[in-house]
């Protein structure tokens, strides 16, 4: 059972990551969507540090350059953004396995735009799966899972049984707003520890 929180989830998301984030780390945002955990990481990370974010949708990207420029003033040469899965995160990230101290996950649909494009079971058990692999000791996975969409609580499922199957090296914490239905958003917390 999730543990529940009175804070919205996406600042709890936000907290946590900031957390493990340090200057010059390396940081992925999975599902770029708006841009707003794009932004926020690449906060985290200043000038030193780099991001990569991913979406499937033109329009996401587009969402998240306007959003940077918005914030920074300018292109940001440490974020790069990519049109891609995020299953192929790890094709895509030039880092090694152990480097990145974060990843945030927005499982769902692109808000204000067609909500037939969601991610997908499969996909996101890979993506998941890599971005554990690839986390430093100590860095963290924040998957936020929405539920209330088609397919969204099988999505859930997916979460909850990779969550399960994980390796002792890593803590799960796995949270939902207080009073909420079990179509509302779920937030999990993977911490590699060693």
């Amino acid at each position: 059972m999730p543990e529940r929180t009175s804070k919205r989830l996406t600042t709890l998301a936000h907290e946590q990551v900031a957390s493990v984030l340090i200057e010059g780390d390396v940081a992925i945002d999975a599902t770029a969507g708006n841009g707003h955990d794009t932004v926020f990481l690449r906060r985290c990370v200043g000038e030193t540090g780099q991001v990569v974010a991913f979406d499937v949708q033109a329009l996401a990207l587009a969402n998240t350059e306007q959003r940077l420029r918005a914030v920074f003033g300018r292109a940001t040469d440490n974020v790069q953004l990519i049109m891609s899965c995020h299953s192929t995160l790890v094709t895509h990230c030039e880092t090694r396995e152990g480097d990145v101290g974060a990843v945030m996950f927005n499982l769902g649909y692109l808000p204000g735009a067609d909500h037939r494009v969601v991610t997908t079971p499969v996909s996101t058990r890979s993506a998941i799966a890599a971005a554990c692999r690839w986390l430093r000791p100590g860095g963290l996975v924040s998957v936020l899972v929405y539920v209330g969409h088609d397919g969204g609580a099988e999505e859930l499922g997916t979460v909850l049984a990779l969550c399960d199957q994980l390796s002792p090296r890593y803590t799960v914490d796995h949270y939902q707003s207080q009073h909420a239905p079990s179509t509302a958003p779920q937030l999990f917390r993977i911490v590699r520890d060693v």
